[in-house]
């Protein structure tokens, strides 16, 4: 029972804060449902700090974007179907979603930057693990990436938040540059790393533990830190049954598909229709880039509105006829097709985290929102690189995945309309 119930009511007739807030509150939303009381943190070097969230967020990228360019090889190597293919594409998307939870157990455990510090170890294995052991490895290398992307990808928000407390707006959006900059990177370069190393995709893949490794480095000086501070637990019940939480993660969940779809199979995809790894991997960084612009733009300008359906028809639209425009139409407006398709994914995910926020009365309904949203998406999303390789191993060709996108493009549609709806999730919070 609540101890405080005068409390606890008060805190659904408190007034939402601000839109200009609204990047601190999502920072709020992406750690634990335990909040720590605000104690000013000292950073005796800063700038140390934040080279070494630049460098990690940097490599929670190119563990899923560099396989796409080689996927074809590696599968030709390596003797995969088509729905082997899929299930490699799969895989980390998985887990990025399982092993999230595990995140905030062991932050409290062992500290969040020594945390940090261990997964980046591990991502880099996985990545080496996946260039190695033959077939095993890839598969077994994949799951281990993908499972540490999942942990970090929970952590690098609330380090933000707790010493960058000032500068939360300013510093969610480096974070957003260094996740783009990281997988545009993997996915134009991965190519002519492979050639330059005699050919060898295992070599090619193998390249991305490095950065893993560097970053591990530069973010040693920060487990130095004292660890530990008294936490408030809450307990928010009644989020499974409420529907408007359920269109919030599916509509997660469906973009975030298309996106791995992208991720896994668009340079497939293009070297089906003619153009070369190299050119493929590069129309995929270059779509990637362009994700920055309105994935800082799109939650500002929507938070403007009386809510969020207009905005998310528009990115979803721009979304779908992007893809429509790479698989169908001529090859000699692909750059045009892939920029708008950058343009619609970057402002459709950052609108799915944007969601999480304003459909919560607070930040511990948002944590938890945002666990299911990412949790429960995340595994819904893995099913569309899968369907992609099965589809294809079905027919053949390319031409049948027209059905896998529109299907997936309209129910997030469908979900959106629901989700961008100005209400509140209905839950009840009670302090532990």
């Amino acid at each position: 029972m609540n101890p405080e119930p005068e409390k606890t009511m008060a805190r659904f007739t408190e007034p939402v804060r601000p839109v200009d807030d609204l990047e601190e509150l999502l920072i709020d939303a992406e750690v634990d449902d335990e909040q720590v009381p605000p104690i000013p943190p000292v950073v005796v070097r800063p700038w140390l700090l934040l080279l070494g969230l630049v460098l990690v967020a940097l490599n929670l990228r190119p563990a899923l974007s560099s396989m796409a360019p080689l996927l074809s090889q590696v599968s030709d190597s390596l003797g995969l179907s088509a729905a082997q293919a899929g299930l490699l594409t799969t895989l980390p998307v998985l887990c990025l979603g399982l092993f999230a939870p595990l995140a905030p157990v062991l932050a409290r455990r062992f500290g969040t930057e020594r945390v940090v510090l261990g997964i980046l170890l591990t991502l880099g294995g996985g990545i080496a693990l996946r260039s190695s052991l033959g077939d095993v490895g890839l598969f077994a290398g994949s799951i281990l990436a993908g499972a540490s992307i999942g942990v970090i990808g929970v952590l690098l928000p609330g380090i933000i938040k707790r010493d960058f407390a000032g500068h939360a707006g300013t510093m969610t959006g480096v974070y957003t540059m260094a996740l783009c900059l990281g997988a545009a990177l993997a996915a134009g370069a991965t190519v002519p790393l492979s050639h330059a190393m005699g050919n060898s995709w295992a070599l090619g893949l193998g390249f991305w533990a490095l950065p893993a490794l560097i970053a591990a480095i530069f973010w040693l000086p920060q487990t130095g830190k004292r660890q530990g501070a008294h936490k408030v637990a809450y307990r928010v019940r009644g989020l499974l049954r409420d529907p408007l939480a359920w269109q919030v993660t599916l509509y997660m969940g469906l973009q975030s598909s298309l996106s791995y779809i992208v991720f896994g199979w668009l340079p497939s995809i293009l070297m089906g229709r003619g153009l070369t790894a190299t050119q493929a991997g590069l129309v995929m960084s270059g779509s990637v880039i362009v994700q920055l612009i309105t994935a800082l733009t799109a939650p500002w300008l929507a938070t403007r509105g009386k809510d969020q359906r207009l905005a998310i028809v528009l990115v979803m639209s721009m979304t779908l006829a992007g893809l429509f425009g790479c698989l169908y139409a001529p090859l000699d407006g692909l750059w045009g097709w892939a920029i708008v398709l950058g343009l619609g994914q970057g402002g459709a995910f950052s609108l799915a985290l944007t969601l999480i926020v304003m459909r919560s009365r607070d930040a511990h309904v948002a944590a938890n929102l945002s666990g299911m949203a990412q949790g429960i998406g995340y595994t819904v999303a893995s099913m569309g690189p899968l369907a992609v390789g099965v589809v294809h191993e079905v027919t053949g060709g390319w031409s049948a995945l027209g059905w896998i996108f529109g299907v997936i493009g309209v129910a997030a549609i469908v979900a959106g309309l629901g989700a961008g709806r100005m209400r509140y999730v209905n839950v009840q919070s009670e302090r532990l």
